[in-house]
């Protein structure tokens, strides 16, 4: 903890700075898994060094963690131990401190809520340089404020998370489906079942009439008849792939189990589905040898420097939307006739109890004037949108419009195009100002600054370019600039080191032993 101290101490000297002189700053983590992009200049705050497990206690079940603590790197150290987090991020590069800072809702959220809600305390550097603590019962306003406010109100420099007892496998059955409105009762009647036997559960839509609902039950022991099967290798089914060859070649509910790890990053490989659009962005054949052979080029952490390095960001739709589950039909028959992008991914996201909030929320008003949370559904719509940039921007506006007509809201991480008007009439902006003028965090950029597209600076940027940087802006020297930044970031090494990929055939006795 002396190095940890140390470390937080200079990041408070310097944020203390930057309070005196005046001057708004932003934090450097080292790593994204934002469209926006990650800025590096003189006014940061750098906090990349606090990447570190700093302990693990078996008998309270929690993890103390430095904000820059990977979701692999998490789920083995906690694995060693028998225990994992209730709430894992899919892409293995996503952060503990993103997790909280932005909005995080995985296929346990149903049961857990957003994984912000798996959190015991946070340690803050507040915008004038106090080092404080926040919790459900110290400066609770901070604790609840903070999350998903994309570290507009301080920087956490350590979090304490709850964990739980491992299973070695998840028992995972595939339910077709034959349409959205098929898919949304029966997300919405297994994730509202106070008895529900599943521990996860979301869904993939292929398109307006084929589907799955998928759940997922913990298990140290599945049945013999069971297949198991794993998809970390680059040999393996990508896990959307294999979700849609289940639904082609069988009939019925298909149950197999996955081992633990595997199934918490299994959509890892392809970024979902996303990475197909790199097979067609290059016209190269999308085949089980092309994957294997590409294969550490397609994996999140590589496909996000890419993404950034080669400005494909920009054009392609990346966006997450959570939706009240009686509008939901209505937004996904909007979708389907303005984006024509499939698959969608579909995710229960339980109730949030803590309003306000910034997190994606909605609610009834109750007779007496108080506000009674509802649960929403989270659609993933991720894939190309138009080549001409104003009318990519256009119809990005227009999906926040019927996002807001229909009662949703949309994830941070994403590009965003309200207006500051706009924007504030989706959110609280009495409570997020009185927020940061009580913890000193003017000196930070708003949430709308973080989070807005300058649409006329990127405008005038483009028309800038002379040659040869111009040719960074054409097919294919773009790609082939983004896979090149992505090579030389080593970060395919991360992939290939993966220790989680042989923990998950230990049980849970072997696990301890390692301890």
């Amino acid at each position: 903890m002396d190095d940890h101290k140390r470390a937080v101490e200079d990041i408070s000297a310097s944020v203390r700075g930057f309070y005196d002189r005046k001057e708004k700053f932003r934090i450097y983590h080292g790593s994204t898994n934002s469209t926006r992009g990650s800025s590096k200049g003189n006014r940061i705050v750098d906090t990349s060094q606090l990447s570190s497990v700093l302990k693990i206690d078996t008998k309270r079940q929690t993890a103390l963690v430095e904000p820059n603590v990977s979701m692999d790197r998490l789920v083995e150290a906690t694995l060693r131990h028998g225990l994992v987090p209730p709430v894992v991020m899919e892409f293995p590069g996503i952060t503990v401190g993103g997790g909280y800072a932005g909005t995080s809702g995985e296929s346990s959220s149903f049961k857990h809520g957003f994984f912000d809600r798996t959190i015991n305390y946070v340690e803050m550097v507040l915008a004038n340089g106090e080092i404080v603590t926040c919790s459900n019962s110290e400066k609770p306003d901070l604790f609840y404020g903070a999350a998903g406010a994309v570290g507009t109100l301080g920087v956490t420099t350590l979090v304490e998370l709850q964990l739980r007892k491992v299973s070695k496998y998840v028992e995972t059955t595939y339910h077709p489906v034959s349409s959205m409105a098929e898919a949304r009762e029966k997300l919405k009647q297994l994730s509202s079942d106070p008895e529900s036997p599943f521990d996860y559960i979301d869904g993939i839509l292929f398109s307006r009439n084929q589907g799955a609902v998928i759940t997922g039950r913990l298990a140290d022991n599945p049945e013999r008849s069971m297949q198991i099967q794993r998809f970390s290798a680059a040999s393996d089914p990508w896990f959307y792939l294999h979700v849609k060859n289940m639904l082609t070649n069988r009939t019925g509910s298909t149950t197999e189990a996955i081992p633990l790890a595997e199934y918490l990053f299994r959509y890892d490989r392809g970024g979902f589905w996303v990475g197909a659009s790199a097979f067609e962005y290059f016209n190269v054949p999308n085949t089980a040898f092309t994957r294997w052979w590409l294969d550490d080029f397609l994996h999140t952490r590589m496909m996000y420097t890419a993404l950034h390095a080669s400005g494909e960001s920009k054009k392609y739709v990346v966006q997450d939307l959570a939706v009240p589950y009686d509008t939901v039909e209505q937004f996904v028959e909007y979708t389907d006739k303005a984006f024509k992008i499939y698959p969608l991914w579909l995710c229960p996201l339980r109730a949030s109890s803590t309003l306000p909030t910034i997190h994606p929320h909605s609610y009834e008003t109750a007779a007496d004037g108080s506000k009674i949370p509802k649960p929403m559904l989270n659609v993933g719509l991720w894939g190309y949108g138009p080549a001409q940039h104003e009318e990519f921007v256009r119809l990005n506006r227009d999906l926040e419009l019927k996002l807001r007509e229909l009662g949703g809201m949309k994830w941070l991480y994403a590009h965003t195009y309200y207006t500051e008007e706009e924007f504030w009439q989706v959110y609280d902006r009495e409570w997020y100002d009185a927020l940061r003028a009580k913890y000193h965090a003017t000196s930070l950029p708003s949430v709308y600054e973080k989070v807005k597209v300058d649409v006329e600076a990127e405008r005038r940027a483009a028309e800038s370019l002379v040659f040869p940087n111009s040719l960074l802006t054409k097919w294919p020297i773009s790609g082939l600039y983004g896979i090149k930044k992505a090579i030389e970031s080593g970060t395919y090494l991360q992939a290939r080191a993966a220790a989680w990929r042989s923990m998950e055939t230990m049980d849970n006795a072997d696990m301890g032993k390692r301890a």
